[in-house]
């Protein structure tokens, strides 16, 4: 077992890091970590490290939001319905659980629509001006989409209905700030706000924000789901929002995350940026794969703890299914990948077969693509149409060559790192050969290596627990601000690594002078090579093991190299 993996070691700009360690009073490898997150001046680093409250922006920096909220009181007033139109994933009911609330708080009569992921798929479609005219809405409100409904939006407005679209998806040829009464997004040009990369539960809690003239930090909690689970950059605002929020998820006070806590067996931990991402946002979106998502939507706003944790219980039920589901498709693609798929002429994978659950599809794909290190499309055939998920790797923008495949396709949406898709099932065999003809141009043999970007290459003596223990002030850790990762050469195993249950090796690491346990997640296999090496390479985040309870030093080791 041998890596290939390219790895990333940024050149050391000694004066700065000398600089900023001794005005910060910080050591100097923790000042190489934040310059390694783009932090270049001690003010920069201050906010970074102490970012509280006083970090959230204005809500009223968004242009639209003067006229969105007068909208508001205009239809309380006036006693019209309102209609929030949310979206089935995290991010989109953590937003509509929260608009909701806050909106009938202010006495206004709401609904609520969200479209099913298998039957109507994302966004904005034609049945919601039917069911909108049917229950006499007079505003509708989206979160989390609607910034590209152009039509559905001019729709609405014919029959008289104002929408507000809350949404922080790119703007592709959208004419939604013309049609709409207000927009509220911070990718649309000239919208005002100063940070952009907020997600669509944080665009929500900024309208939240205005039309209750509060800070909304007890809402915090929900917020912070959303924004951690859409896996958008914790740099900026978004910082702010997960660093108060992960406190208040700790002990929230609404019945449904409490419910979802103690269901997924996290109760009692210190509750983690990889928790939210791994365990409790699995659970909530699971809910809108393998059936409607209004149970994950009356979990979060459940009111009682009894019906939250009967809501929560289904919820774990659903998301045993989707992983039984999603291990079978898993199987069923990699041994069609063994049989059609030409890693020499294929730089991306676009498999099809009939029958596999849409709601897992994006889910195999990002699997796919990790195994493989290549973008990776999935495709459900399903009669004549079928539908897909694709995810991306770092250098490949998969939205763009989906933009330059658009005669293959029916519908297509996303981003460079996510993609939906529908498509004829005459059409799958010519789109697999355009978008490898492109790839074929667009990508470098550099493109499909995997890479790790290492922080910094250190000795065994240069890393304490005093060291790690001020990594702290580092969290959360999320996109755009991973967990430090260090490089250390010329190692030695000392003793017999042992291995422990689920593919996990523990082993002992000396340079000479030091040594340090070390442990390895599915690392199994490196066994042998590591009794046998004279000297190898290892890549870790050094932790403070508290399991034992000593509260010692132990290196995650990430990747192992033999030369």
């Amino acid at each position: 077992m041998h890596s290939h993996k390219i790895l990333k070691i940024p050149s050391i700009n000694t004066r700065l890091q000398d600089s900023l360690s001794k005005e910060l009073n910080i050591p100097p490898i923790l000042a190489q970590v934040i310059i390694n997150r783009g932090i270049t001046c001690a003010e920069e680093a201050k906010t970074f490290f102490d970012t509280g409250c006083e970090g959230l922006l204005d809500p009223y920096l968004f242009s639209d939001m003067r006229k969105a909220v007068e909208i508001i009181k205009g239809a309380a007033e006036r006693k019209k319905k309102v209609m929030i139109f949310g979206d089935y994933d995290v991010d989109g009911l953590t937003a509509l659980a929260l608009l909701k609330g806050t909106l009938l708080k202010t006495g206004l009569e709401v609904f609520h629509y969200i479209p099913h992921r298998v039957k109507e798929g994302y966004g904005m479609n034609g049945n919601i001006v039917r069911i909108a005219r049917e229950k006499g809405i007079g505003l509708l409100i989206t979160v989390d989409c609607g910034t590209n409904s152009d039509e559905v939006i001019r729709e609405l407005r014919r029959h008289n209905i104002e929408v507000i679209i809350t949404d922080h998806h790119e703007p592709v040829n959208s004419h939604a700030a013309e049609d709409a009464s207000a927009v509220i997004n911070p990718k649309i040009g000239g919208c005002g706000y100063k940070y952009r990369d907020l997600a669509g539960a944080g665009v929500a809690y900024k309208l939240c924000q205005a039309i209750t003239g509060g800070k909304l930090l007890e809402e915090l909690d929900l917020v912070t789901l959303g924004t951690i689970a859409d896996v958008v950059p914790l740099t900026g605002e978004n910082r702010v929002i997960v660093r108060e929020g992960l406190k208040r998820i700790a002990d929230t006070k609404r019945p449904g995350i409490k419910a979802l806590i103690e269901t997924s067996r996290i109760k009692g931990k210190k509750i983690t940026s990889g928790f939210i991402s791994f365990i409790l946002g699995p659970r909530i979106n699971a809910s809108g794969r393998m059936d409607t998502a209004e149970t994950a939507l009356n979990l979060l706003m459940s009111r009682d703890e009894e019906g939250a944790l009967e809501f929560a219980r289904a919820i774990e039920t659903l998301n045993r299914q989707r992983q039984k589901i999603e291990e079978g498709i898993m199987e069923e693609a990699r041994d069609l990948i063994a049989r059609e798929v030409n890693f020499k002429e294929h730089k991306i994978i676009v498999i099809a077969k009939e029958g596999w659950h849409q709601g897992v599809l994006g889910i195999v794909a990002s699997k796919l693509a990790d195994k493989f290190y290549r973008p990776t499309i999935v495709i459900s055939k399903n009669g004549k149409l079928c539908k897909g998920s694709g995810r991306s790797i770092k250098n490949f923008h998969l939205f763009e060559a989906l933009l330059e495949c658009k005669d293959c396709l029916r519908e297509f949406g996303g981003h460079s790192h996510a993609v939906g898709l529908i498509i004829t099932d005459n059409n799958i065999e010519e789109f697999r050969a355009k978008i490898n003809r492109l790839a074929k141009e667009k990508m470098t043999l550099e493109d499909l290596l995997p890479s790790l970007d290492v922080d910094m290459e250190l000795t065994l003596s240069q890393i304490n627990e005093d060291i790690v223990e001020k990594f702290e002030g580092l969290e959360p850790f999320g996109t755009a601000n991973p967990e430090p990762l260090f490089y250390t050469r010329n190692l030695k195993a000392r003793g017999e690594p042992q291995v422990l249950a689920r593919e996990t090796l523990k082993f002992w690491v000396t340079d000479g002078n030091v040594t340090v346990e070390a442990i390895g997640f599915g690392m199994a296999g490196f066994k042998e090579s590591l009794l046998n090496a004279e000297s190898f390479e290892l890549v870790y985040t050094p932790r403070i093991d508290n399991w034992s309870g000593e509260g010692r030093l132990i290196l995650e080791s990430k990747d192992i190299f033999f030369r």
